[in-house]
């Protein structure tokens, strides 16, 4: 299982502290390490298939100040997915209206049919990248139909029905940036926490510091703005519990790696 970070603020704020914590993870999640740093709807995004701890470019990158009020990080255990960059988080793309969709994925997709489509189209193997591709394509559907963008409340409607029908039976932790929201989401019990502060609030599989840290709303869509939350979806009730099929199934991705 992979460990997501997220940071939502309303002013940049310096992030190494909580990052060289979350990055320490890496022992039990070697198979690479991301961060995406926002400025508005654009995205940076570093990367690499090799565990966090050992890299000499993201020790001399963590030694630098990082500001931003939006940010994404992850630590990978690969399930789906040879280690690779490619198969490396975060992704990013931009819909049809140019705006630009982040996403990190903690979890594992065992059955969702409409992602199949986009094994031939998506450039490395993981299932997450799957998802992030069928977002766009459900975004840009929609505003074609409508005719224009899609506004910040219609954008959070459609994603609230995509993953409330897509976490029957998967695993799904996930964060992802829209260039104004930042979408929280977990059906996994225990493995997505959150911390609030003045400046606004920081997300993680698990607790960076003994700071307050409290348990994420469970099978519930959550969106924030600027630190605060703006949506709130409706509660799916879809909990993820590992059993011995899904276990198995691991197994023998993980032994084909």
């Amino acid at each position: 299982m992979c460990e997501i970070l997220g940071a939502c603020y309303d002013k940049e704020c310096y992030l190494n502290n909580y990052l060289k914590l979350f990055y320490k993870h890496s022992g039990n999640h070697p198979h690479g390490w991301g961060l995406a740093l926002t400025d508005g709807n654009e995205v940076s995004i570093e990367k690499e298939p090799l565990r966090a701890e050992k890299s000499h470019y993201l020790k001399e990158r963590l030694s630098q100040p990082i500001y931003a009020k939006t940010a994404l990080a992850h630590i990978r255990y690969a399930t789906i997915g040879n280690v690779d960059y490619k198969n490396c988080h975060p992704y990013s793309k931009k819909d049809n209206s140019s705006r630009r969709w982040t996403l990190i994925h903690n979890g594992t997709i065992f059955d969702y049919q409409p992602l199949n489509k986009f094994l031939k189209l998506q450039k490395g193997e993981t299932d997450s990248e799957r998802i992030l591709l069928y977002i766009i394509e459900q975004i840009n559907n929609l505003q074609s139909e409508t005719g224009k963008p899609l506004n910040g409340q219609e954008r959070f409607f459609l994603l609230d029905s995509i993953i409330s029908d897509m976490a029957k039976g998967n695993k799904l932790n996930l964060l992802i940036y829209d260039g104004e929201y930042i979408y929280a989401h977990t059906n996994y019990k225990d493995s997505l926490h959150y911390l609030e502060s003045e400046n606004g609030i920081i997300f993680s599989t698990l607790p960076l510091s003994n700071e307050n840290w409290q348990k994420l709303t469970f099978t519930t869509l959550l969106a924030y703005k600027g630190g605060k939350l703006a949506f709130k979806g409706t509660n799916h009730n879809n909990e993820y519990i590992d059993n011995e099929e899904s276990l198995r199934f691991l197994y023998q991705i993980f032994s084909d790696l």
